[in-house]
């Protein structure tokens, strides 16, 4: 597996695929903490010359949270002390301008991604390859460096379309987050405690599964709606929903 630190990113673009995906309240960003994880990969790329191009969603379709990433260009200027330039648009003209206009140590970050039709929904690693998003953007970017774990289960363009067309590249939260599953999935030690929470019960169930019948988990803590699920199976009345 490559490392972000055995290639010369100067003067290179860099497609740069975050989860910048945050909690909102009245269209307003209320953590920056996803913001922050990823900030030692972003200042290694451009103290290293980089030209960047961020790119993340934010929300799903019709949901409240699904919004520009307008705001996320400003955290992320305030955060990288340089000028972030949102840019509306994904693969579109104005976006490859953007792209090609770029010098090295700048950044731009692209619409939220899941605007884009191929984007929201999951496809094979074939038909991701062949989609608007990868065709355009693929001549115009030199590496792909990926540093958004918590997305990565999904194959959609953004996330596995350049995986065989250019260097893909873990960032450094994505090369802990590894690091740390491994360390949790393949020692030795016992016993093991996995805890399971959140709003993805499907994602959460398949776990469960997988790491109870592999003898991986002497034990699963649950949370959330996972939490609540369980709760309910064993019998228990949960009360009126709120």
């Amino acid at each position: 597996m490559f490392k972000l630190t055995d290639f010369n990113y100067h003067n290179k673009t860099v497609f740069f695929r975050a989860d910048l995906n945050s909690p909102m309240s009245k269209g307003r960003i209320i953590s920056d903490a996803r913001f922050k994880a990823v900030l030692p990969s972003l200042i290694y790329l451009l103290e290293h010359g980089a030209k960047l191009v961020i790119g993340t969603h934010q929300g799903r379709p019709y949901d409240d949270e699904f919004e520009t990433t307008e705001e996320h260009a400003k955290i992320l200027s305030e955060l990288l002390n340089i000028d972030v330039e949102y840019v509306e648009d994904i693969f579109g003209k104005y976006a490859r301008e953007r792209i090609n206009s770029l010098k090295a140590g700048e950044a731009i970050i692209l619409e939220n991604l899941r605007f884009a039709s191929e984007e929201a929904r999951t496809a094979p690693l074939n038909a991701c390859e062949r989609t608007f998003f990868v065709r355009k953007l693929a001549p115009l970017i030199d590496f792909f460096v990926n540093d958004a774990f918590a997305t990565s289960h999904r194959s959609s363009p953004s996330l596995v379309g350049f995986a065989r067309i250019k260097p893909m590249i873990p960032g450094f939260l994505m090369e802990k987050e590894i690091k740390a599953l491994k360390r949790a999935y393949e020692s030795d030690d016992s016993p093991k405690v996995y805890i399971l929470g959140g709003a993805k019960i499907d994602d959460s169930l398949r776990v469960a599964e997988n790491v109870l019948k592999s003898g991986k988990a002497h034990l699963i803590l649950t949370g959330g709606l996972v939490g609540h699920i369980f709760t309910f199976a064993k019998g228990y009345d949960l009360g009126d929903a709120n």
